[in-house]
């Protein structure tokens, strides 16, 4: 039982942050960014291209569609 309660409360926390993505995609961008800078400096660099495509990944994400 305790693990359908911890489902629903991620899925809420799921639809929240969908919703605050969807009215502010230029603050997610610019936070993503900003954490991507500073575990890059963190690691010296050893994870730049995998950051790179999570903050272009994110960046498509957030992009809006035609029609919307």
């Amino acid at each position: 039982m305790a693990m359908m309660k911890r489902l629903t409360v991620l899925a809420g926390a799921a639809s929240a942050v969908s919703s605050y993505v969807r009215r502010n995609p230029e603050k997610v961008n610019q936070a993503v960014g900003k954490a991507a800078s500073f575990v890059d400096g963190k690691t010296k660099g050893r994870y730049h291209t995998q950051l790179s495509g999570a903050v272009r990944k994110v960046s498509d994400a957030t992009r809006p569609r035609p029609g919307q």
